[in-house]
């Protein structure tokens, strides 16, 4: 199958590369500027590859109002709140976001964020961003993902409400508008959300049914379910991030803390060493190993004329004489010599 890539930035994602770890700072600025700052260092500090923020105001993504279709009741950490109390809460300025992505490069890091409507797109195509995410409630808004797309980025499309048929309609509306740099994140809307509802074992399918790059979306709590995506084939991975979640905030309950994040980035960087790739091949130090093996030696003190037998040859380590394979073979034989009990066996000593 072809190496599906494309970059954000200077960043270079492929089915082949290393995986592309995002922090989501989401809410978790919690209104307040040098938080945001601090929280893009430690994701920096931690060794993740981008940080992303979210753009949208309470009013572009849902009305002031308080009628039952407007207070959240989902089994959710927001239940009891109207939608538009928990976005103006949750919102990021705008103003920031420039100044945020200029620290984030400043530090090494990619800096994108998750448009919600076309001002947003307009006012990011302004700041420069190097590509766009798609959150998983927004992968209905087709109109809202061909503006997205016509912009020729990569788009980063979180499947988490999704059905087969949104997710085909959202890869379709892109590469209609020819672009195919698309990657689909295996996402589960919950938060957090529970393993048994992960399904990572999707994450392949994806890629194959879809023929674009693949990644995960993570709301579980710890690392274990970004490690495990990355057999099934995980090329970018998000994760929510937050400097303490004693702070609290809309999103505190299911981000990684500094030192948590830093775990899942060592954790994913030595999985994928861990795979490496598929080979018979041995290595330098596999090939010294066999030192270890077995081997055929002569077991007791013997003189020339004595035939050989399972009492004086056996198959014992190190592996310096014939192979055990060759036991059947040099039975009945006779010694040319003698031999002291340790002596590796050879097809010269024998006839």
């Amino acid at each position: 199958m072809p190496d599906k890539k494309f970059e954000i930035g200077k960043s270079k994602i492929s089915s082949t590369g290393s995986t592309f770890i995002i922090a989501e700072l989401s809410a978790n600025h919690l209104g307040k500027f040098d938080i945001a700052e601090k929280t893009i260092r430690a994701a920096a500090q931690a060794g993740v590859d981008a940080v992303k923020l979210q753009t949208y105001t309470a009013d572009t993504l849902t009305l002031n109002v308080s009628n039952k279709h407007f207070v959240i009741d989902q089994g959710s950490p927001w239940d009891g709140k109207r939608f538009y109390e928990l976005y103006e809460e949750a919102a990021m300025p705008w103003e920031w976001q420039p100044k945020l992505k200029a620290i984030a490069n400043d530090i090494g890091m990619e800096c994108f964020s998750s448009p919600f409507d076309a001002s947003a797109v307009d006012f990011l195509e302004e700041m420069g961003v190097p590509a766009y995410k798609i959150a998983s409630f927004e992968i209905q808004d087709i109109p809202l993902i061909e503006y997205v797309a016509g912009k020729m980025k990569p788009v980063i499309i979180s499947t988490g409400i999704a059905s087969r048929e949104d997710i085909e309609l959202a890869v379709e509306t892109c590469r209609r508008v020819g672009n195919n740099q698309i990657a689909l994140l295996k996402c589960t809307s919950a938060y957090p959300a529970p393993f048994s509802e992960m399904n990572l074992a999707t994450i392949p399918l994806l890629a194959q049914e879809f023929d674009t790059l693949v990644g995960l979306s993570d709301h579980s709590p710890g690392i274990v379910a970004a490690c495990a995506s990355i057999p099934l084939g995980a090329k970018i991975i998000e994760k929510h991030f937050i400097l303490d979640r004693s702070l609290g905030g809309p999103d505190a309950s299911f981000s990684l803390e500094p030192d948590e994040l830093t775990a899942l980035v060592t954790a994913v960087r030595q999985t994928e060493d861990a795979l490496g790739v598929a080979t018979f091949e041995l290595s330098e130090k596999a090939k010294s190993s066999r030192k270890f093996g077995r081997s055929l030696f002569v077991t007791q003190d013997v003189k020339a004329g004595t035939t050989v037998t399972k009492e004086n040859v056996r198959s014992v380590r190190p592996a310096d004489g014939l192979p055990p394979r060759e036991l059947p073979n040099v039975l009945g034989k006779s010694f040319t010599a003698g031999f002291s009990a340790g002596t590796p066996l050879s097809w010269d000593m024998l006839r």
